[in-house]
């Protein structure tokens, strides 16, 4: 059972204090007397990058249309259809998974891909766009990968309107980042897709769906997205 505290302390004072325990803010040596928690964080970087910060990138034109263009409503989170996808590398850059993430519900699919091309990722999501009502398929919001170069046909395949993130901008679509982060949890960078059974993605899709979140009120993805079938 969920208990309520009164104290509070954010995740960016936790990352301050563990890399303070490194000269340098990471890049240096231990402090005396200290200990090296970077292992127990989830992204486990040897050096703090500031909350905020970006590195500079060379600016590129979207595949598609762009990220600009999507309806204002989107950020608000205020529908249930608006949509992020992805694709989840293997190892030795083999085909991997696509996910595609419900932004207010947090619902993911995982979907394993038959290769890189741009036909096995529009397969993937037709396969799993099918049985979602018509209703709840608005925007998806892409990367620039060219696995989604063919927009247009996902258009028409899957009755959706799709929309790219600028390039090297992968928090514009940070509810799909964040997921991929908690799959990781399950199927570390390095992991041979090839070796894993469609059953563990499936177990672990139904993991994710199932785990109860913050944002919705510790309801689970999985109730969220019934409240919405039901209307």
């Amino acid at each position: 059972m969920r208990e309520d505290h009164h104290e509070h302390i954010s995740h960016e004072a936790i990352y301050r204090f563990i890399y303070h325990q490194i000269h340098r803010e990471g890049s240096g040596w231990i402090k005396p007397g200290c200990e090296d928690l970077r292992p127990y964080l989830r992204r486990r970087k040897r050096v703090r990058v500031p909350h905020g910060a970006r590195k500079c990138q060379r600016v590129l034109k979207p595949l598609g249309r762009s990220i600009d263009e999507r309806p204002k409503i989107v950020n608000k989170r205020k529908r249930v259809g608006d949509w992020e996808g992805d694709t989840v590398e293997s190892k030795g850059h083999k085909p991997g998974i696509n996910t595609l993430v419900e932004r207010k519900t947090g619902l993911v699919f995982i979907t394993r891909l038959a290769d890189k091309s741009s036909a096995a990722t529009i397969g993937a999501m037709a396969h799993r766009f099918k049985n979602v009502p018509e209703q709840f398929k608005h925007t998806v919001t892409l990367d620039n990968g060219p696995e989604n170069r063919d927009w247009r046909t996902i258009e028409d395949m899957i009755g959706i309107d799709c929309f790219n993130a600028h390039p090297y901008h992968s928090w514009e679509r940070g509810t799909n980042e964040n997921t991929n982060g908690l799959i990781r949890d399950y199927f570390p960078k390095k992991t041979d897709f090839d070796m894993i059974s469609d059953e563990e993605l499936a177990y672990v899709e139904n993991e994710l769906n199932s785990r109860p979140r913050k944002r919705l009120g510790w309801k689970t993805p999985l109730e969220a997205w019934s409240v919405a079938l039901q209307g």
